[in-house]
């Protein structure tokens, strides 16, 4: 079985007795509590196998937690593969699959001993009393939470630890989940009844009689009753109460823009359905993989949607992927208004209760369809026929925290085991994916032309070199404030892209020149003006505005860069009588608040939209005609071999929100380098002249698709111990590549300070390997990872592998 609160390197599959009175219940998949190491410490853990052998000297199970098996043997078969493929633990992998609010958690409670029986107040001192009967009252365990409250004790109290001491109390370790089911309270009614029923309680059998079965609050409701008036019923034998499971669901918004009509397709999107539904009868295994590739608002959202149709009509369930909360919404709204209640949704913004009842339904088979964001890849979907991954290229498929998943290999893996089909869709696929269709191993299809009338947005770049003036920070130059002015005047909508929140972006002094930054990270606080105060972005650190500077005392702060907060301001200032909607983490925290915001959005409540890139992709509002792009060129030169491309496919997709509809579109990009070609690929949204350039690129320099990337990170609170670290980690990679894998092709790059050298407090140094990642490779990796945590001199330091990171740290 795995066992939580392993490390890696010395986690693997641990052998435990199952004691005869819990055979029954023991089998692979469920979960249980061991005893674990030198102390016994109890914790929990999943069983993987039983071998039916009998051996002497194993610790025995403690005990069973559930009353079924939570996991099949597929997803455990996973779990084994994703230790493999991104370094984790077993159970790091076993958790991304079982929603939080069913994950337990052992906690440390007490109870009064068995064998104890002298109650002689005598005997014992106040407080001990309190607590002996504290806990013969409760008749159960209590927890030292409990303990805390009612009586004002901590754990380490003299008189609480001379009772634990002498045995008249005991330890236990409660196993506890975070959310429980939900049950509404119904009562049906016992026919036959000839018992004497006062006034009032002949109306309610009455009730009964006719409804047959009801909730006990709708029972009350409409008779008027109480609820003592139903246990009397009951307990007359007149009517019975039970629980009924009911499931916590999503708030849902349904958009005027989605109608009653039936989805109908263009030719050329008949054409692909087509192409698509016969590679999913007729695709060989290992080659069930496609790409859809279509210009934005060619409608590739439909043609997926008539494949889950065709799909689900061969009894197999589907999981459909978005990148951000921001895209699910809307697409929400269109697969319930086309599959209505078999559609579950998972992403982050949900209550624990809500999503561990989504699970339970796709589970169960009650739902059909999950769709979410990277978590989705784990629904535990019955019969699974088709797994969607829209917009593919976006980088939140890739966990930046272990395990260190790809959500889309997580997806072809699913799909390779279960004889699935996977579709991949984009307007900017990534290159490797592109890359790989080219060279056959998906299959590729594209949709050229926008859907119906709809046509492309007329793109126009805007030299800022020109329009801004020294001193000045201005967010819109003069040619998009005419554009924006013009849109507003005509009755449409606009959408403005900053992707930078905050109103100034950072501070500096004017008389020392330094910038002020963040206590616990080599980077520049932010200034936030809905809360008065400098923030920063990677640790949440705060202080309020400051006047003097911290470093020499001078008043001569300056505030430099813009945030959405302050391209807001600037709007409204440009626009006064324009109702203004800012989208970015900070404006849209509030539960459901996104879901809200871009339904009034919608109905046209709205006149201007900006945000970050949340409002840059999937969203579909046929009265938007203008996009502006302001710093178009921000991403432009980061220091990532993904620059490129990730500002091509930002801007081809924000420009691509524009003339969805009947009217025509435009987009403004402002830049202070528009002859770069990247820029103007993307006005003209030649994806395929972008790709093709990035591809020669790529290959000179040896990256992805040409090779793969591993990035070793080293974390440590010192910063010469976490450098020293990576060093000797390079050393010890040396040794063993030269006695035992010198075969292995790789290119190995010397440590270097992470991009911000310093996050929450701890140095961050990285080693990036350049090589292909086989089975032996990660075998290599897995053996050094192991042995360069028993090196007693970097203790103090973590170490961790990233196969292909989005990001470079």
């Amino acid at each position: 079985m795995a066992v939580e609160n392993t490390v890696y390197h010395f986690d693997k599959l641990f052998t435990y007795l199952v004691p005869e009175y819990l055979t029954v219940k023991v089998e692979p998949g469920v979960r249980v509590t061991v005893p674990f190491g030198a102390g016994n410490r109890e914790r929990v853990g999943i069983v993987f196998s039983l071998n039916g052998e009998e051996s002497s000297g194993l610790k025995p199970i403690l005990s069973v937690l559930d009353r079924e098996p939570i996991l099949d043997c597929n997803a455990l078969e996973m779990a084994v593969w994703m230790k493999k493929r991104y370094f984790c633990t077993l159970f790091e992998a076993v958790k991304l699959m079982i929603p939080a609010g069913l994950q337990f958690r052992l906690k440390d409670s007490y109870v009064l001993s068995t064998e104890f029986t002298n109650f002689d107040r005598e005997c014992y001192d106040d407080l001990s009393w309190q607590i002996i009967m504290t806990m013969r009252a409760a008749g159960r365990a209590v927890s030292m939470e409990k303990l805390s409250s009612d009586i004002g004790i901590k754990q380490e109290c003299p008189e609480f630890q001379r009772l634990l001491k002498n045995g008249v109390i005991c330890r236990v370790n409660l196993a506890t989940s975070r959310a429980r089911d939900a049950v509404s309270k119904m009562v049906r009614l016992i026919p036959d009844f000839s018992g004497k029923l006062t006034p009032r309680q002949k109306d309610v059998y009455q009730v009964l009689t006719d409804a047959g079965e009801v909730s006990e609050k709708e029972l009350c409701y409409f008779t008027g009753a109480s609820p003592a008036v139903v246990r009397a019923l009951a307990e007359k034998g007149a009517a019975e109460i039970f629980q009924y499971e009911v499931y916590r669901r999503p708030e849902t918004f349904v958009s005027d823009s989605v109608g009653a009509d039936a989805l109908t397709l263009s030719e050329s999107q008949q054409q692909v359905l087509e192409e698509l539904t016969d590679e999913y009868e007729n695709a060989v295994e290992g080659s069930r993989c496609a790409l859809l590739y279509g210009v934005t608002g060619s409608g590739k959202t439909s043609v997926f949607l008539k494949l889950i149709e065709y799909v689900l009509a061969k009894g197999r369930g589907v999981i459909v992927m978005v990148p951000e909360i921001s895209l699910t919404p809307q697409t929400l709204q269109q697969f319930q208004h086309q599959f209505g209640d078999q559609v579950a949704v998972f992403h982050s913004g949900l209550s624990l209760g809500e999503r561990m009842d989504e699970w339970k339904r796709v589970r169960r088979g009650k739902a059909k369809i999950a769709v979410g964001t990277r978590s989705a890849v784990f629904a535990p979907v019955q019969n699974l026929g088709l797994i969607v991954i829209d917009e593919e290229q976006e980088h939140t498929y890739k966990s930046e925290s272990s395990p260190r998943y790809d959500a889309r290999e997580v997806a072809r893996y699913r799909c390779s085991s279960s004889n699935a089909f996977c579709l991949l869709s984009s307007a900017t696929p990534s290159v490797e994916t592109f890359h790989m269709a080219r060279e056959g191993k998906f299959r590729f299809h594209k949709l050229e032309d926008r859907f119906g009338l709809a046509t492309m947005p007329e793109v126009e770049l805007v030299d800022m070199n020109w329009e801004d003036h020294p001193g000045s920070e201005h967010a819109v130059g003069m040619s998009l404030g005419e554009a924006l002015l013009e849109n507003f005047q005509q009755g449409r909508q606009s959408i403005i892209l900053l992707n930078r929140r905050g109103y100034h972006t950072f501070a500096s002094c004017r008389s020392c020149r330094e910038v002020i930054k963040c206590p616990n990270c080599s980077i520049s606080l932010t200034y936030h003006t809905a809360n008065h105060r400098l923030m920063c972005h990677y640790c949440g650190y705060s202080v309020p505005l400051m006047k003097k500077c911290p470093s020499c005392g001078s008043e001569s702060i300056a505030f430099r860069g813009l945030g959405t907060q302050k391209a807001e301001e600037q709007l409204k200032e440009l626009l006064p009588e324009a109702r203004i909607l800012r989208v970015d983490t900070d404006s849209m925290s509030g539960r459901y608040s996104l879901e809200r915001r871009l339904e009034e959005f919608a109905r046209g409540e709205y006149d201007v939209m900006v945000g970050t890139q949340m409002v840059a992709k999937g969203l579909d509002f046929e009265n938007v005609t203008l996009v502006g792009v302001l710093s178009a060129d921000q991403t432009l030169y980061s220091d990532d071999f993904r620059s490129n491309e990730r500002t091509f496919d930002l801007l081809t997709q924000v420009v691509g929100r524009a003339g969805r509809g009947k009217l025509p579109g435009r987009a403004v990009i402002q830049t202070f380098v528009p002859e770069n070609p990247v820029l103007h690929l993307a006005a003209k949204q030649d994806y395929f002249s972008f790709a093709k350039r990035e591809l020669a690129y790529r290959k000179a320099l040896m990256y992805p698709p040409f090779a793969d990337l591993l990035v070793i990170g080293v974390v440590g609170g010192e910063d010469n111990l976490t450098r020293l670290a990576a060093e000797r980690f390079l050393h010890e990679l040396g040794k063993l590549v030269e006695s035992e894998y010198q075969q292995l092709p790789m290119r190995v790059l010397r440590p270097s300070p992470a991009a911000i050298a310093r996050v929450s407090g701890k140095y961050r140094y990285k080693l990036i390997i350049k090589c292909r990642n086989s089975p032996k490779f990660r075998e290599m990796i897995a053996r050094l990872l192991t042995e360069f945590a028993g090196i007693k001199d970097f203790q103090r330091v973590t170490v961790y592998a990233d196969p292909n990171p989005d990001r470079i740290i």
